[in-house]
């Protein structure tokens, strides 16, 4: 088998700690709005287009039954206006939590660099848009002391189509000159990177528990590994991935 040549991290809960709070900054941009919906809701939906989710909840609000996979297909511009204003709410709240509480969890930049020592390129994905997705960069220093090599979010796809579609995964691999996705692994703790993982055709297609959702909200989905952390990836991939 040909070595892996780029791994793909998730964000939130899986190198980066503290992912209630991006449910509770969803979930108080919610209220502040008057729409109804559930921390534990919110929770199963991380991982996807917030201005996606912003509809899903307008819509259902006005008493429309809806999926919020519709949303991925159709712009719907019924809600678009009232969910971006939500959405900067619930952005300049990201912003204020990241530039002061952003943590790695632990093990995370060990990884990235035993990936680089071993010719492995690191990429991240987020559903967080542009300027979340810099806070946190900044905050970390990881592209700043090249730790990763691209760092994607869903205002790099035409569209905003971010997970659980493929393509942050491919933006990455045309950055990085990365030619096959029989050379990638995805790592990540939601529904949503399973499924990116999969619909991408990922060799490796790897769960963490660190996240705050059990493994019974992802783990149906289909995934080729599961690991305690992120720093377990290292080992993971010296004897399953040779």
């Amino acid at each position: 088998m040909p070595p892996i040549k780029m791994v793909m991290f998730d964000l939130s809960g899986t190198t980066v700690a503290g992912d209630t709070a991006v449910r509770d900054c969803i979930h108080q941009a919610a209220r502040e709005f008057d729409l109804k919906a559930t921390p534990d809701e919110i929770l199963y939906h991380m991982g996807t287009n917030k201005i996606h989710l912003f509809q899903f909840l307008i819509a259902r609000s006005r008493g429309e039954c809806v999926d919020i996979r519709d949303f991925e297909q159709n712009p719907d511009p019924s809600t678009l206006g009232s969910a971006r204003q939500l959405f900067k709410r619930y952005e300049s709240l990201m912003i204020d939590y990241y530039r002061t509480n952003v943590k790695e969890i632990p093990g995370a930049a060990a990884t990235f660099g035993w990936c680089h020592e071993h010719d492995i390129k690191v990429a991240t994905d987020t559903g967080f848009h542009g300027a979340i997705n810099e806070a946190v960069m900044e905050g970390l220093g990881w592209l700043r002391d090249g730790l990763v090599d691209v760092a994607v979010h869903v205002d790099c796809i035409p569209g905003g189509r971010g997970r659980p579609a493929p393509y942050m995964i491919f933006y990455a691999m045309e950055t990085l000159n990365i030619n096959s996705v029989h050379d990638v692994i995805k790592v990540g703790d939601t529904p949503a990177d399973m499924l990116e993982g999969h619909n991408a055709g990922c060799r490796g297609v790897v769960g963490v528990l660190s996240g705050p959702r059990p493994v019974s909200a992802w783990g149906k989905y289909r995934h080729t590994h599961v690991i305690d952390s992120v720093k377990d990836l290292p080992e993971l991939i010296r004897s399953e991935f040779k």
